[in-house]
């Protein structure tokens, strides 16, 4: 298990994507709409990881929902993992409570699934693995 990304909740991608090129030194890889979560998503690599900027497409998207409680800034934890079923039984083991424990599609080629906040300290926890 590694971090694959940091995510990141942003009020306007265009924004915020420039202030990341200044800060990192360099443009994002890629741009992506993700209908099924209501995000358009900016991706930057920063060594074996990376930061992932996530704007909302609509008001009922959780990055909307997340930015009328809280201000811009972290949104969840990413960790790659090599067997999403093993790790999701794993984690169900040990107590841990999943938003959703079916994988489905993310952004950056990858599946996802989320931990809820209230299993893990308060952080959003999302495991994801390439798409097969």
């Amino acid at each position: 298990m590694k971090i694959e990304h940091l995510g990141i909740a942003v009020k306007d991608l265009g924004i915020s994507n420039e202030l990341f090129e200044k800060l990192l030194g360099k443009p994002s890889y890629k741009e992506e709409t993700v209908g099924g979560e209501a995000v358009k998503t900016s991706f930057f690599e920063i060594g074996e990881s990376k930061i992932e900027l996530l704007e909302a497409t609509s008001e009922d998207s959780p990055i909307t929902k997340y930015l009328e409680k809280n201000r811009e800034g972290i949104h969840h934890i990413a960790f790659a993992v090599d067997d999403m079923e093993k790790e999701i039984q794993r984690l169900k083991n040990e107590g841990f409570i999943f938003i959703n424990e079916t994988p489905k599609e993310g952004a950056d080629n990858k599946m996802v699934v989320f931990l809820h906040p209230k299993s893990t300290n308060g952080v959003l926890v999302e495991l994801c693995c390439d798409r097969k």
